[in-house]
């Protein structure tokens, strides 16, 4: 039946390939949604203009789901391409390429998500909505696979280790999230990776690649019933139950705190954070806009100001907001010489109180105002970019209209509310701070070999 569907798409022309519409381009995509049978989410846009799908599974599989295994949801995903049912690693890649598709799979604290780029001809699209739905449904996990990405995992940690940036980002992470899942690292221990075996993956695979509680995002040149077709074949293979428990709520922070990492380097990295806020926040919108002003938004933030451009202390300084199922980490940072670093640290924080304290002036928010709204096509601007944030949309149970409003809320924003909630949300006092480096300071110093593995770079998707 799938495949009879896709012989009613049609052929496009080559020229089509170089055809955008600027009106599209400038407007929200009009999204449909519904459930399947399986009990998956499906978020579908029809943008017919070239001959390409993007699918995006998004799973609640992600490194809060670790326990006391961290690392197996990464590595879990890591193995889904490794074999599937009667196919090898090599025998997945030859289907893959030989259709030009693109495959892959990614894991943050929240969720696992499998990517699906192909073109829309019938023969193609048949085999590699096949491929994905076998890679989701029927992984083997089998003992040489598992050993061989366990080695492979193994090496990455060590290396991870001699990168002072994503050490302190570690760090940073235990420090403001204590006994929460979200203090893990997606990568893993070294330890608890030598443990895993077979059996972890398939009981993790079983637990958490369910339909319910899933979101299929799709993207492409293919009419509804289609995608329909598309989305019951990949959920139907999945396994059945009921959605996992939400993770527990992040705690709050009692009082701030200073680790000081002693690291062979002559550059200090500094990170500074506390728990911010979670996808669908009622201060969302406040606190990203005013976030846009402090430390958002590159060379013209309060932040570079006040530490680039007037004391020359670093290249770069930044600040972001990390939303989560449950709050996730509002984090600042900054690389800058060791002598540098309390200085450095002094003017961040005092900057962040003041902004705290008085919040933005008026000319400041209309300037972000501007530049968010008018940024805002660009990050819309191609099928990619919007099925990732159909994926955040539909796994963080977003309105549907998030995007098509998402410009009429940002220029809602007054001043007022960015002081207000930055004044309940951000506490600069109960700050976690972590300097990694050679910095001159007074405090205590962790050895090299008690600091963890750096983690991955975080891939919970969109920022809008």
């Amino acid at each position: 039946m799938f495949a009879k569907m896709l012989q009613r798409l049609p052929v496009a022309g080559a020229l089509l390939a170089l055809l955008v519409s600027t009106q599209a381009a400038l407007a929200a995509p009009e999204i449909q949604a519904w459930q399947t049978d399986a009990g998956a989410k499906v978020l579908f846009v029809e943008a017919p203009d070239l001959p390409i799908l993007d699918i995006r599974v998004a799973l609640d599989a992600g490194s809060g789901r670790d326990g006391a295994r961290p690392g197996i949801a990464s590595l879990t995903a890591s193995l889904l391409t490794q074999g599937a049912g009667d196919w090898d690693a090599d025998t997945i890649a030859k289907r893959v390429e030989s259709i030009g598709a693109q495959l892959s799979a990614s894991t943050d604290r929240d969720m696992t998500t499998a990517s699906l780029r192909t073109l829309t001809d019938p023969p193609t699209l048949e085999t590699a909505v096949e491929t994905l739905t076998q890679v989701l449904s029927r992984p083997r996990f089998a003992p040489e696979d598992v050993e061989r990405m366990r080695r492979n995992r193994l090496t990455a940690l060590r290396q991870a280790e001699q990168d002072p940036g994503t050490v302190g980002s570690k760090a940073l992470y235990r420090a403001v999230f204590g006994d929460h899942p979200y203090a893990s690292d997606p990568s893993g221990t070294a330890e608890s990776v030598e443990q895993l075996e077979q059996e972890d993956f398939k009981r993790f695979h079983q637990d958490y690649y369910r339909a319910s509680g899933a979101t299929i995002a799709m993207v492409g040149a293919i009419d509804r019933a289609q995608a329909e077709a598309i989305a019951e074949a990949i959920s139907s293979g999945l396994p059945t139950g009921k959605a996992p428990p939400p993770l527990p709520p992040v705690a709050g922070l009692d009082q701030g705190q200073i680790q000081t990492i002693n690291f062979p380097s002559s550059q200090t990295h500094l990170y500074a954070g506390l728990p911010g806020m979670k996808r669908g926040d009622p201060d969302y919108f406040p606190l990203y806009v005013g976030n846009h002003i402090l430390g958002g938004s590159g060379l013209v933030s309060l932040l570079m100001e006040q530490v680039r451009e007037k004391r020359g202390l670093s290249y770069s300084v930044y600040s972001y907001f990390l939303p989560l199922a449950q709050p996730g980490p509002f984090v600042l940072g900054l690389q800058t010489k060791n002598a540098q670093a309390e200085q450095a640290r002094r003017v961040l924080l005092d900057t962040l109180r003041q902004y705290v304290s008085e919040g933005p002036s008026e000319e400041q928010l209309a300037d972000a105002v501007k530049n968010i709204t008018g940024g805002f096509p660009l990050r819309i601007a191609s099928n990619g970019k919007i099925v990732s944030y159909l994926a955040v949309m539909g796994f963080y149970n977003l309105p549907l209209d998030h995007l098509e409003r998402f410009n009429e809320r940002v220029r809602a924003v007054t001043r007022e509310q960015i002081r207000d909630a930055f004044a309940r949300r951000v506490k600069p006092d109960q700050l976690q701070i972590v300097m990694v480096g050679q910095p001159e300071t007074e405090e205590t110093q962790v050895a090299p070999e008690q600091t963890p593995s750096p983690e991955n770079t975080e891939t919970n998707a969109g920022n809008l």
